[in-house]
């Protein structure tokens, strides 16, 4: 195993003091027997540059498929937080003053739930094993779920394919606020393919399930007022860039239609969210989704996750509250909707 701590984004040199890693227990526990420290070039502390990764040295740890890690770094200093998955929908402990590391346990003075500073967490894998990438917005990223359950639908998806003794490692690349081809909440998907999507090993499939926030930002009451709405030919332009670009490196490219939005954010200060001529934008990009030819295969969320009493509108049993976001029982809907051979390669 390698842990891969990021500065991504920090604009000065992050210090990190000490490491270690382990498998998770309850509550922020780690399990002692399989505690580690952290070490890089065979030091137990590291300066990150601003903009990069650190890489940790290899570290003898088995973990079964679906194990949960927890990863404990040390910090010196007073440090910005810059780099941070900031809807991990996981509880993230904090200590007071002092290096913990090397304890299975210590009194948390607050939690997040937010991933600060890590990247990523590689482990050796069978040589005919494979990767899926899924990449979105907050649906994704499991928004509403509840925390520390594992109920985002690609979770669901890894533990299907578990099940089904496939050799298959579910990597999700999903972040709250995401838009395909604008800034905002993070970098643009079209900015962000190389890094999130090419980088990863073994590869076979990128599942792309993205544009509801380029529909609904811009002109909301809060967040983006003034930012231009893009037609769908823009989102359809976007979508057609991320599939040459997989095709280039031989990924194939599911696309997931965009689940209803209506009435999204009512009476909230961001409720210009939708509006109807936005709902005309979500269906225009749908039908070219299911018709347009352009993906390797088709997942129909919006068709699994509507009312049927009321189109456009997210069903009431698998609505979180928001009339956006899936509560758990959607997120386990839509992962029990997916065909896994569209997934795998073996139907169109």
């Amino acid at each position: 195993m390698r842990v891969v701590l990021s500065n991504a984004f920090g604009e000065k040199p992050l210090t990190i003091g000490a490491g270690s890693v382990g498998i998770a227990g309850k509550d922020g526990n780690v399990d002692q027997a399989t505690l580690k420290p952290l070490t890089w070039g065979g030091n137990s502390s590291v300066v990150v540059p601003p903009g990069a990764p650190i890489l940790s040295d290899p570290i003898a740890l088995s973990a079964e498929a679906l194990s949960e890690i927890s990863v404990s770094i040390f910090l010196p200093k007073k440090t910005a937080l810059s780099s941070v998955h900031w809807d991990g929908v996981q509880t993230a402990y904090i200590s007071g003053p002092g290096n913990f590391t090397n304890e299975a346990a210590f009194k948390a003075d607050s939690t997040l739930k937010s991933r600060l500073f890590l990247g990523d967490i590689w482990v050796d894998a069978v040589p005919e094993s494979e990767a899926i990438v899924f990449f979105g917005d907050s649906i994704t990223d499991g928004n509403c779920s509840t925390p520390d359950a594992n109920n985002r639908w690609p979770d669901h998806i890894a533990k299907r394919l578990q099940e089904a003794n496939r050799k298959v490692a579910v990597v999700n690349e999903a972040f709250s606020g995401n838009r395909v081809l604008t800034d905002g909440m993070g970098v643009n998907a079209l900015g962000r393919f190389d890094s999130d999507i090419l980088s990863h090993p073994k590869v076979s499939t990128v599942v792309l399930m993205m544009g509801i926030n380029d529909i609904g930002w811009p002109g909301e009451n809060a967040i983006t007022p003034d930012d231009k709405e893009p037609t769908a030919q823009d989102i359809i332009t976007g979508y057609k860039q991320l599939i040459d670009r997989a095709h280039a490196h031989g990924i194939r490219i599911v696309g997931a239609t965009l689940t209803p939005f209506a009435e999204t954010f009512k009476g909230l200060p961001p409720e210009g969210y939708y509006t109807p001529e936005k709902e005309k934008i979500r269906v225009a990009v749908n039908e070219w989704i299911r018709t347009g030819g352009g993906f390797d295969g088709v997942v129909d969320f919006d068709k699994v996750m509507e009312d049927p009493a009321k189109p456009g509108y997210l069903r009431d049993d698998y609505d979180c509250g928001d009339n956006l976001h899936p509560n758990d029982a959607g997120y386990k809907a839509m992962a029990d909707a997916v065909d896994l051979d569209v997934l795998l390669g073996s139907a169109k």
